[in-house]
């Protein structure tokens, strides 16, 4: 049954992700776009001789990507902890005890030149009195596994040059897709970045919770994101604009593309994406015509930004 709330409650994530509102344009774009550079401190667990940071832009947890720094000190030698293995899992919790997570790195890297590990959390919901998201942390020193979890909060993205989406495709698999960057955009030639992630559907039944095998999930591989930019305000008729790339992977598992954006205002990055044997599993070809004075259409798959 957990299992299948986990679906349900994803599913409609991806039901309303791509639903096509209103556009209230006038109020967006008056929308102020701050940029956020500096890792400040997010929380902060104490277990025992031990306190653990993690550090995020701005110190707050956002709806979407957020890059995440763990620090673990130990408050007895003041000696920061650099060569253990520690597990990340964040989990939400809605009114009625379902639990269900979120793209995540669950085995976080260890960087030994700045004692911090690395990892992400692409947070699907906003933190509400209906749904509080809990990350749970395991970590070994000296021999000794230690865990701990902690309730945090999860703001509102108000950058939406940020925006993300879930939806399942048509091979049957839920995938979210993650804007990374630009954090604020140019009118110019954007290198734009994505994370691309699936849910890995568990193969045994639940062990003792949290367990890691039912909220596990991958960064997808070797896939494109083709990309199609509009204008869709009905002022600007479907307008697009020339040298944009489609996303290809790196070697840091994100999507790099470009998007030349020619003016300020409303954009709609239409997607389509296409797995690695070629076949487009999500998303739909935008019409190419000149539309004024109507809304443009949106693909299948898409997310809104405005800068």
């Amino acid at each position: 049954m957990k299992k299948f709330m986990c679906f349900v409650a994803t599913f409609a994530i991806a039901a309303t992700s791509c639903t096509l509102d209103k556009t209230d344009y006038e109020s967006e774009i008056s929308t102020i776009v701050i940029e956020h550079f500096d890792y400040e401190e997010a929380v902060s667990i104490n277990e025992g001789s031990y306190k653990i940071i993690i550090t995020a832009l701005n110190g707050t947890f956002y709806k979407g990507y957020n890059d995440l720094r763990l620090t673990i000190i130990n408050t007895e030698t003041n000696d920061t902890i650099n060569s253990a293995a520690v597990t990340f899992l964040p989990i939400l919790t809605n009114y009625n005890g379902n639990h269900s997570s979120c793209p995540h790195r669950y085995n976080l890297d260890a960087n030994t030149e700045d004692d911090y590990y690395s990892g992400y959390a692409v947070f699907t919901n906003e933190s509400s009195e209906l749904e509080t998201w809990t990350i749970y942390i395991s970590f070994t020193d000296n021999g000794q596994t230690y865990t701990v979890n902690k309730t945090i909060t999860v703001e509102e993205q108000g950058n939406m040059n940020l925006n993300m989406t879930a939806f399942t495709a048509d091979d049957g698999e839920q995938y979210f897709i993650a804007l990374v960057a630009p954090q604020k955009p140019k009118i110019a030639e954007n290198e734009l970045v994505a994370g691309i992630y699936t849910y890995n559907s568990p193969t045994s039944d639940a062990g003792t919770f949290p367990d890691p095998s039912q909220f596990s999930y991958s960064e997808v591989e070797d896939y494109t994101l083709l990309l199609d930019p509009r204008m869709p305000e009905p002022s600007m008729g479907n307008h697009s604009s020339p040298n944009n790339q489609d996303l290809i992977q790196r070697e840091d598992g994100l999507y790099y593309g470009v998007v030349n954006y020619t003016m300020t205002g409303n954009w709609t990055l239409n997607f389509r994406l296409q797995n690695q044997f070629g076949a487009i599993i999500k998303g739909t070809e935008v019409s190419t015509d000149f539309t004024p004075g109507i809304e443009g259409e949106r693909s299948e798959l898409y997310i809104d930004i405005l800068f």
